[in-house]
């Protein structure tokens, strides 16, 4: 067993964990810290793509009951009805832009220097919208209409850009169209089973051959510490959104964003 492999394994898995459902990207920061430690590549792509499952799965335990309400009494009850047909509505944009750019994306984007950009303009967005934004329109999830899942959907379609993040896209998109800011993060929590599910099977269909037996351990270790990871951060970013803005998190993002331009100015990106 490779420990160093499996090191990078471990880092890897609490990073996905840490900025999958925080507003920081979770794709850019795994493109950048795989570069620092030089795991690039196919395999680590595939590895990247794998571990999303073990951080969305701490979204499904922690949100279980509700998962399963939803799902068992949708045939008579509207509220929960609603909530599924919003899911559907605010999926289908992405997907369907996903499905079409996904080798674009993939070519032409996926390097630190986009992620940079996008982490500056993401926080950028940011702030903006947490000074001008009312979001006091839908309080929780279940007030919300079908026009707020489009809103949400074209919002979560910004986030295939590498670096922009998924999440932040997700809440300040919902925020932006008069969601509260709880509202738009449990929504955005909702919202990423079915996306990361879709787009990590897709993926993993596509980048299948890049495996082999020897990986199991590494693959483990990275989706084990996503998943705990996750549990944290979810229940962190729950009791946060209540009192706090997201202002913080815009800082970073530009700081972070402009060192890694300074950086790669210096160090050129030679993809893996």
């Amino acid at each position: 067993m490779d420990i160093l492999l499996i090191l990078k394994a471990l880092i890897l898995g609490l990073v996905e964990a840490a900025s999958e459902f925080l507003p920081i990207s979770s794709t850019g920061h795994l493109i950048i810290v795989g570069d620092f430690l030089s795991f690039t590549g196919p395999r680590a792509e595939t590895f990247e793509i794998f571990i999303q499952l073990g951080a969305i799965l701490a979204v499904v335990w922690i949100y279980r009951a509700r998962i399963s309400e939803t799902v068992l009494h949708a045939g008579h009850d509207p509220q929960a009805r609603r909530m599924l047909v919003n899911l559907a509505i605010a999926f289908t944009p992405a997907a369907a832009l996903g499905f079409f750019l996904h080798a674009y994306i993939t070519r032409y984007l996926f390097n630190p220097v986009t992620v940079a950009v996008a982490l500056v303009l993401g926080g950028v967005a940011i702030l903006l919208i947490e000074r001008f934004a009312r979001a006091n329109r839908v309080l929780v999830v279940d007030d919300m209409s079908w026009k707020d899942a489009v809103w949400v959907g074209i919002a979560q379609s910004v986030a295939l850009v590498p670096g922009v993040s998924r999440s932040g896209a997700t809440i300040m998109g919902g925020m932006l169209g008069g969601m509260s800011r709880f509202a738009a993060t449990e929504f955005s929590f909702f919202l990423a089973i079915p996306t990361m599910f879709a787009a990590t099977f897709y993926s993993l269909y596509k980048e299948w051959h890049n495996l082999s037996l020897a990986d199991v351990p590494m693959f483990a270790v990275g989706f084990v510490a996503a998943f705990l990871g996750g549990l944290a951060v979810v229940r962190f970013l729950l009791a946060y959104v209540g009192q706090n803005s997201f202002a913080p998190f815009a800082w970073y993002r530009i700081v972070f964003g402009g060192l890694l331009l300074a950086y790669f100015h210096y160090h050129p990106w030679v993809a893996g």
